[in-house]
């Protein structure tokens, strides 16, 4: 595959995809790299497949990407003045989904429900990273991967802007 534009991804992403070309660059967790004025640091994220998350600086802005991971391991991020972090369930909404009628067999829905846990970020975990960081300089946090059974944007929205007293938004991606 040949690209117009440069795409930067991991070594896992390109094996996968079997992604190649002039455009392509290789990206690697705890490796800084700049694009334009942008500084990017990498840190790993904890998925059941090798995924990073981003900072990216560029002047007085510092940007936090996180998504499809557990949680975050890295903390003591300071200056953020902007964040962009998956918020994928709430054990609440997770248990009473597998206590709802069967639409799938109770198996079925234990294993998805256990693959969500150990995938993805719970609300609770979200905040407890959030409170572990500086943010006294976010202007905006925005909330990513909601998963569309298990979670409720509203609710996760509003325990956000309760507990930071930032302006919150949902990314419907």
């Amino acid at each position: 595959m040949e690209s117009a534009i440069d795409v930067y991804v991991s070594r896992e992403t390109k094996e996968a995809l079997n992604l190649s070309g002039h455009r392509l660059h290789i990206i690697e967790p705890e490796k800084q790299f700049e694009i334009g004025t942008w500084t990017i640091d990498t840190f790993p994220l904890v998925h059941d497949v090798p995924n990073i998350g981003f900072l990216l600086s560029s002047g007085d802005e510092r940007l936090l990407y996180a998504t499809d991971t557990h949680y975050i391991a890295a903390t003591g991020f300071e200056g953020l003045t902007h964040i962009m972090i998956e918020i994928n369930f709430s054990m609440e909404i997770v248990e009473a989904n597998i206590k709802a009628p069967p639409e799938a067999p109770n198996h079925l829905k234990l294993s998805a429900a256990k693959r969500i846990m150990v995938n993805h970020m719970h609300l609770k975990t979200a905040i407890d990273f959030l409170k572990a960081n500086d943010l006294s300089r976010v202007q905006e946090i925005h909330l990513l991967h909601l998963s569309d059974n298990n979670s409720i944007a509203k609710i996760f929205k509003s325990a956000i802007q309760s507990n930071f007293g930032k302006p919150t938004y949902i990314s419907e991606v």
